[in-house]
């Protein structure tokens, strides 16, 4: 084992993730997953689509329950929590959405200062200036304000998704494929935004991408997760945890099928299992 790997054991964890399996009726996403992440880490989140990448980000922030296991941030069991005590916790997170999940019937103003008006004790003066600062640190100018979602382009959109994420100081943010559906120049305006943030506040970030230019970019370590029917028996869902650069060399087909983009050997495997259908 790796000198780095012993240190991050020894270190402190802001999400602690055991022993986490999550099943949907008869279909069984995620099976005995264990993750620490220690605060301040950036840490993507990899894998094809139905792996149970967004389902893991939404038990950690209590939106799934887990099946067996259990999920801790900062030190607190979040499924031994009330409501009321989950309320108050998801405070210290933000969470950028794919599609950013804005409220069309709001303007842009308004949808930043949602989680101020809803959560805090805040004047309109200080709400104003906080809103203005936010947008400022996503690089959208004052004028947005009283824009509606609809007049914004894709990528400024996501900004402000960023911004609204960002209003209440969080600790931990979760990005939900944060380039999706962006061109080349503003995917990277995307990840540009995720190390400016990181440099800024002291925050934890969870990235969950398919984009190997986003991780390759933002990441300090990086986990990739593989579909339950895909595994040999007795193998861990989690077939890569460690840095880009180990990434780049690990000699796991899956892995080097999912970081090149060679899709020839996983269609075969797709049609032998009639997926292809």
């Amino acid at each position: 084992m790796m000198i780095e790997q012993l240190l991050d054991q020894e270190q402190e964890s802001i999400v602690d993730v055991e022993s986490l399996s999550v099943t949907f009726g008869n279909q069984e996403v995620l099976k005995d997953i264990t993750l620490k992440i220690p605060p301040g880490q950036t840490l993507a989140l990899l894998g094809e689509s139905g792996c149970g990448k967004t389902v893991l980000m939404k038990s950690i922030i209590g939106l799934v329950k887990p099946t067996c296991g259990k999920i801790e941030f900062d030190g607190e069991n979040i499924n031994q929590l009330t409501e009321r005590q989950l309320s108050r916790m998801r405070l210290r997170y933000g969470f950028i959405f794919q599609n950013a999940a804005l409220f069309d019937s709001m303007t842009i103003g308004q949808n930043v200062a949602f989680p101020l008006r809803q959560h805090g004790r805040f004047s309109d003066n200080q709400i104003r200036e906080m809103v203005l600062s936010r947008l400022s640190e996503v690089g959208l100018p004052d004028s947005v304000v009283f824009k509606k979602p609809a007049e914004l382009s894709g990528g400024m959109r996501k900004r402000v998704g960023l911004a609204r994420a960002l209003i209440m100081n969080p600790e931990l943010i979760m990005y939900d494929e944060p380039t999706t559906g962006l061109d080349p120049i503003m995917s990277d305006v995307i990840n540009e935004l995720i190390l400016r943030t990181r440099s800024r506040n002291p925050v934890t970030s969870i990235v969950v991408t398919h984009d190997m230019h986003t991780a390759s970019k933002v990441a300090d370590r990086v986990v990739m997760l593989i579909p339950r029917q895909r595994l040999d028996p007795g193998e861990n869902q989690v077939i890569f945890d460690g840095s880009v650069k180990e990434l780049e060399t690990c000699r796991d087909r899956r892995v080097q099928q999912f970081v090149n983009g060679e899709a020839g050997e996983r269609l075969m495997e797709m049609r032998a299992n009639g997926h292809d259908q």
